[in-house]
């Protein structure tokens, strides 16, 4: 693992500036602290996938995803803060611990505050928890602003400046009638995602492509573990009050075979090769919101699937079984959106995965064999992705 003291000039202990990571920096990888973080997130991410499966059990799937999506995006964009700021500042010295523990304490606190802010738009403690993140994150971007000169101090001071405003103004979600508090999610979300781009619109901060793409795959592989972990649950659930194992071996089956291809799918292209440019770096960011909470919702959905194959539903095996494809094809469509059209040679290969994704959603009125029909598409599709991929390859010459 490489120290960043290289960019710094100073040991751990009695470092006290912030100066940027170079971005060509060699062997940047995620460091023992970024993972603690994002272990943290499960907790959070946990909890809304939780909340997704008794809102659609229940019958409010239309309620219930809206929820969904707003509880997600307050995971996800704490999340994105972190991760960009560490890609470029991660000095690993004491204060810099420091303060990113005490934005850990803060995920903490919007973890505990999901159910709340999921069934009774109560985000006071989903508030407070961002409170504690982002004093910290507000004074990480003045210790670089301190550190730093010109354009780049410009920089600094405007994400603080940015975050700060934000932050204040989310206060809406507290005072603002019930029936109001949506109109506000969707002014401050557009206001956050407008920061970083107004922060940076003289000098970009120097993230590491390698960096950010793997803690973007670390992150997904995250997620993607989160609902093995919901479906295995659900199963094991199932187990103790009903002996329909018949009926709940598809719904395992198929749940593996779409979690496994999941992965495989998003790691099939090495996506930093995608990362030359700020623009490119902030829609593939940004687009990761769909990918990491569809992800998370096939988990949500495999505990749906379960539930309603023992009769502890209110919805309908098609109701249950859409819980699922919907979110693997809209995956499926998103990873290729973002990236893997990009490596995809010839129409086959370009439209293997739009066509999956179409052809999971019709999986949706199979039945009681939807999810592991929806698996076993997904399984064909990386078989045929890895078959056609593997003719396109130019033949080695002989000798």
């Amino acid at each position: 693992m490489t120290s960043p003291s290289s960019s710094t000039g100073s040991g751990r202990s009695g470092r006290r500036r912030m100066r940027a990571r170079r971005r060509d920096e060699a062997h940047r990888v995620a460091t023992p602290l970024e993972l603690f973080f994002d272990l943290c997130f499960v907790v959070a991410v946990a909890q809304a996938g939780m909340q997704l499966v008794h809102a659609v059990g229940e019958g409010q799937a239309g309620n219930g995803v809206l929820n969904y999506a707003i509880v997600f995006f307050a995971i996800w964009w704490a999340w994105m803060n972190f991760t960009w700021f560490a890609s470029a500042y991660d000095t690993d010295d004491i204060p810099y611990r420091v303060v990113t523990l005490i934005q850990i304490t803060g995920v903490l606190i919007l973890a505990a505050g999901v159910p709340r802010a999921f069934t009774s738009h109560d985000f006071v403690v989903v508030w407070l928890g961002y409170v504690v993140m982002r004093i910290a994150l507000i004074a990480q971007w003045l210790r670089v602003a301190a550190s730093t000169r010109g354009a780049e101090r410009g920089t600094a001071l405007r994400y603080a400046v940015g975050v700060a405003l934000c932050q204040i103004g989310w206060i809406g979600l507290l005072v603002f009638p019930e029936g109001a508090r949506y109109w506000v999610f969707l002014v401050m979300a557009l206001a956050e995602l407008a920061v970083p781009l107004i922060a940076e619109r003289s000098l970009a901060t120097s993230w590491h492509a390698r960096h950010i793409a793997e803690r973007y795959g670390l992150f997904t592989i995250i997620v993607l573990g989160e609902s093995i972990l919901a479906a295995s649950t659900a199963v094991r659930s199932a187990l103790d009050v009903s002996a329909e194992l018949a009926s709940l071996a598809p719904i395992a089956g198929g749940g593996l075979l779409l979690v496994f291809a999941a992965w495989w799918i998003y790691f099939a292209v090495p996506a930093h090769d995608r990362l030359t440019s700020s623009r490119q770096a902030f829609l593939w960011g940004y687009g990761h919101y769909v990918i990491y909470a569809s992800a998370a919702a096939i988990g949500a959905g495999l505990e749906v699937a379960v539930e309603t194959a023992v009769h502890e539903s209110h919805v309908s095996m098609t109701a249950a079984a859409a819980a699922v494809t919907t979110p693997a094809a809209l995956f499926l469509l998103t990873v290729w959106l973002l990236h893997a059209r990009h490596f995809k040679r010839g129409v086959l290969q370009q439209m293997i995965l739009p066509v999956s994704a179409l052809v999971i959603l019709a999986c949706t009125f199979a039945g009681e064999w939807a999810v592991l029909a929806a698996g076993m598409v997904a399984a064909a599709t990386v078989a045929v992705g890895e078959t056609l991929a593997a003719r396109s390859r130019p033949v080695p010459a002989a000798g």
